[in-house]
């Protein structure tokens, strides 16, 4: 079978051409064309809508409705009369009968978004309605027939879900057959001067205002942002852009202004663009803090030992040295020296004497476990300091068994 990749990207307006999107595209075009269910994941703002809509355009069912339904922007209490339509009197407000989504995208295809917030007693209604093609309305008791095609997304890990008994086990490997995941931004940095410039183009057309485009080296600063919010972000953050600089070639100094580039590059902690995994990341932000807190031991003995100085000598002007912590000096081999009078000296993971004798993890517990010492077992001021997320700091616990 020949999948023509353009044709499925123009179908849904998809932007880009790295061998990331190339290859969700691929993926399209081998199931679009049927009647299976499919799971589209992938991070908030990724483009998994767009993902849905290539499905849709490119299947025999592109001459019907395509319905979505964002499954978390629904109240819990009439998401079942929402998705499956109610009976006249069924309830308080049930003035006539109602038909629901299922019912409005017959013939075509449903896409169910952020699945993983639908309640149990709903997914167990809708594998009924992906294995049988049936449901029952609220307050009726006859079964409707449907034939309708099923598209879900989550940003969750449904797995996790499944072991956390959050997502029945049955309905996830039914959706999980073919599963489609949408890259991150930051895993396609390369597509960003094509978004940015269709967004450009677009806003600006829609809103009478002159594109004169980006500076090559504003786009090189945008490629090497993290993207929290990926694709969506990027529209906002160009479309923000435009209409505070309107008429304006957009520079180096108004991208650096509006993504805060100032702030990342001086606190190297902030998340950045990066090529390797998170518990690495997190890792080496630890190890980090160990050394600023060696410095600040550092310092604090040094000023311990200048007070026993002499008063002649720590009022002489000619040496003012003295008074300055020296970079050169070291942690005392004894790891207990000082602790009576400075309490931070109690951290002594790179001592000289264990350079070389202890890993990375044996730091990283020391680390955690004395400081949650120090903060009387408050985890989350633990994890501000360690500049780690809560989660992580949980985990680690339990790893090390503190």
């Amino acid at each position: 079978m020949i999948i023509d990749i353009e044709k499925i990207k123009k179908s849904a307006n998809i932007i880009g051409s790295s061998d990331k999107m190339d290859e969700m595209i691929f993926m399209v075009g081998q199931v679009a064309n049927t009647d299976i269910s499919v799971l589209v994941t992938g991070a908030s703002g990724a483009g998994k809508e767009m993902v849905a809509k290539a499905i849709h355009k490119n299947s025999k069912r592109k001459h019907e409705k395509l319905i979505t339904v964002n499954c978390a922007a629904i109240p819990s209490g009439i998401i079942e009369s929402e998705l499956f339509g109610h009976k006249k009197g069924a309830f308080t407000g049930a003035n006539e009968s109602r038909k629901g989504y299922f019912e409005a995208a017959d013939k075509g295809t449903i896409f169910l978004d952020e699945i993983g917030e639908l309640p149990l007693e709903i997914q167990a209604k809708l594998l009924r309605v992906i294995e049988q093609g049936e449901f029952i309305r609220v307050g009726d008791t006859k079964s409707e027939k449907v034939d309708t095609r099923i598209i879900a997304a989550t940003n969750r890990d449904l797995s996790k879900e499944v072991m956390s008994n959050n997502f029945r086990k049955d309905l996830y490997f039914r959706l999980k057959t073919v599963c489609i995941d949408v890259p991150s931004l930051n895993e396609h940095t390369d597509d960003i001067p094509e978004l940015v410039d269709r967004f450009g183009l677009e806003f600006t057309a829609k809103n009478d205002i002159a594109y004169k485009g980006f500076e090559r080296d504003s786009i090189e600063i945008m490629k090497n942002y993290a993207w929290p919010g990926n694709v969506r972000e990027l529209k906002n953050v160009v479309e923000s852009l435009l209409v505070m600089n309107r008429g304006e070639r957009i520079t180096v100094d108004i991208v650096q202004k509006k993504l805060s580039m100032e702030t990342f590059n001086a606190n190297t902690n902030l998340p950045v663009h990066v090529d390797v995994e998170s518990d690495k990341v997190e890792r080496e932000l630890i190890l980090k803090q160990l050394l600023f807190l060696r410095q600040d031991i550092n310092e604090i003995k040094q000023m311990i030992s200048t007070k026993s100085m002499t008063a002649e000598e720590a009022s002489a002007p000619s040496n003012p040295a003295l008074f300055l912590p020296s970079p050169q000096s070291e942690i005392s081999s004894n790891p207990h020296e000082g602790r009576e009078s400075v309490e931070d000296a109690a951290i002594y993971a790179l001592n000289e004497d264990t350079i070389g004798e202890i890993s990375l993890e044996e730091i990283e517990h020391e680390m955690i476990k004395r400081c949650l010492e120090k903060f009387k077992g408050n985890r989350r001021k633990t994890a501000e300091v360690l500049n780690i997320s809560e989660r992580t700091l949980y985990r680690k616990i339990k790893e090390y068994e503190i």
